[in-house]
């Protein structure tokens, strides 16, 4: 990309391809085809379909069915080919989601082993819906479907075979035309997860910010309604970004501002300006206040917050969801060097107020307040969100699977909460302790940086200093936003959580 480095062939570029899930209203004889069974009280319970794919009398007994959700077996079929077995467990909406993502985990493994022993790897899956089967459980089966063979591998070997397409088939005389929006919905989040995990796993000797910033501004090229505008050092330093040319300065690579602005042709009268900012630190080394070397090189992923506006944006545009939304990563390496903040400096935000460094390893809240402040004074929203790889005790407190959320309006705070249920990701409300609002105050500066107590209400407070009374949340991610192994539809590594979630909030108001 323009003004970064080079970047070598085997890196994979955004976007990943991700399987095409479709709904289909006719068997497919080239297919493979996939029957559902649940976890029924008397033992599995194996969908109708399976009575017409001629298949060997006890290959029940023979599989060892349970059910279970993710489960996955294969029966050779009398008349050639294969066909699938997936348990759907008790057959709830995360139980959907998780076997979807199991399917194409064996399916991918299925077509490599195939590849390798001469076979000619299936292409395309097809699945036997139940005739009960509902709008929500589609859904999530979708994006199961298209996220669970996530790959990101730096590699100069052969890519392996993977399905390409799923249909998802309809019973005979079940008519459900609005199952083909769903699908069509739930694929376009899924791909908004897998972009922002292209981003978030891309390594940082390739991922500097103008990288970060060139990649967002080709990603949104040619997309009607989408503008993106990247700015550079200078015009950081010309606009007081006071927060970001700190946290930049240690390297260099120097930093980017990037701005998404979404302006669809058909908006409400009542609709809000929605404006998300996502913290974009490229690398973080920590600084002078450097981080153990075990688990350093994990931070190429500590741009999560920024990737997710990012994708949030694109997804939002390509849905042409009838909403304003505009999106702000501010984009920096905390570096090393005789350059490099320190603690105890001033540092002077955008629209002047002043923080005091106490420890240059909380770079986000830095950048993240510059951005924040130029939200409220250029744009006005009607509603703000934050979302970042912040603190290390927001990883303690909920673990790796679920996200921080800290809200000033409850109405806000309920539809983040809705919309990642909805979507298949967890928050969890944390509170704004006022006991611990004046510890934010600093005696030589407007702020203190770090203050002593729970590091990620203090941290909250700390940036909500910045929001200017709006209504405000903050989504930390820091747990859920890498993943150290694969489960549900997430993939080792980046996992783009929070992607989704800011997709559907827009849409809650649209």
């Amino acid at each position: 990309m323009p003004g970064g480095p080079s970047v070598p062939s085997v890196v994979p570029t955004a976007p990943s391809p991700v399987p095409e899930v479709t709904i289909a209203r006719k068997r497919r004889k080239a297919a493979s085809t996939v029957v559902l069974a649940h976890k029924g009280e008397q033992g599995p319970e194996v969908g109708t379909g399976a009575d017409s794919l001629d298949l060997p009398e006890g290959w029940r007994e023979a599989l060892a069915l349970t059910g279970a959700a993710g489960e996955t077996k294969i029966v050779p079929r009398a008349e050639g080919g294969l066909a699938w077995v997936l348990g759907l467990g008790a057959g709830t909406v995360k139980d959907w989601r998780s076997a979807g993502a199991a399917l194409l985990r064996a399916a991918d493994a299925r077509a490599a082993a195939d590849e390798e022993n001469g076979r000619t790897p299936a292409k395309q899956l097809q699945v036997l819906l139940p005739s009960d089967v509902d709008a929500e459980r589609v859904a999530a089966f979708t994006t199961g479907v298209a996220l669970g063979g996530y790959k990101f591998k730096v590699t100069g070997a052969k890519q392996a075979p993977a399905p390409k397409a799923v249909e998802l088939l309809l019973p005979e005389g079940v008519d459900a035309p609005e199952l083909a929006d769903v699908v069509a919905a739930a694929a376009q989040r899924a791909k908004v997860t897998s972009i922002a995990r292209d981003l978030a796993n891309t390594p940082s000797d390739v991922k500097d910010p103008a990288w970060l910033a060139g990649t967002a501004a080709r990603l949104g090229k040619g997309v009607d309604g989408l503008t993106v505008t990247v700015r550079d050092e200078k015009w950081l330093a010309a606009q007081g970004f006071g927060g970001v040319l700190a946290v930049g300065g240690g390297s260099s690579r120097p930093p980017r501002f990037v701005e998404l602005t979404w302006r669809p042709e058909l908006i409400t009268t009542d609709s809000p300006h929605l404006v998300l900012v996502g913290k974009g630190i490229t690398f973080d080394t920590g600084g002078i206040s450097i981080k153990p070397a075990a688990g350093m090189h994990l931070m190429r992923t500590d741009m999560s917050g920024g990737a997710a506006v990012i994708a949030a944006l694109l997804g939002i545009a390509a849905l042409k969801l009838p909403v304003r939304v505009t999106g702000l990563v501010p984009c920096a390496e905390n570096h090393v060097s005789g350059s490099a903040y320190r603690p105890g400096d001033v540092v002077k935000h955008y629209g002047g107020t002043t923080t005091e460094v106490t420890n240059t390893d909380a770079e986000g809240r830095m950048v993240l307040a510059d951005a924040l402040a130029y939200a409220v004074a250029e744009h006005r929203p009607d509603l703000l969100v934050d979302v970042a790889t912040l603190t290390g005790a927001m990883k303690v407190s909920l673990g790796v699977r679920t996200g921080g959320l800290f809200a000033t309006d409850e109405e806000l705070a309920a539809r983040i909460t809705g919309a990642g249920e909805r979507v298949g990701e967890a928050w969890w409300r944390m509170p704004l302790l006022a006991a611990h609002e004046e510890d934010v105050r600093s005696e030589i500066a407007d702020l203190r940086q770090c203050p002593p107590g729970p590091g990620g209400i203090t941290a909250a407070l700390f940036l909500r200093e910045f929001a200017a009374g709006l209504p405000w949340a903050h989504l930390d991610i820091a747990g859920p936003a890498r993943a150290e192994k694969a489960y549900d539809e997430v993939s080792i590594g980046a996992t783009g959580f929070a992607a989704r979630t800011l997709v559907e909030l827009a849409a809650s108001y649209s």
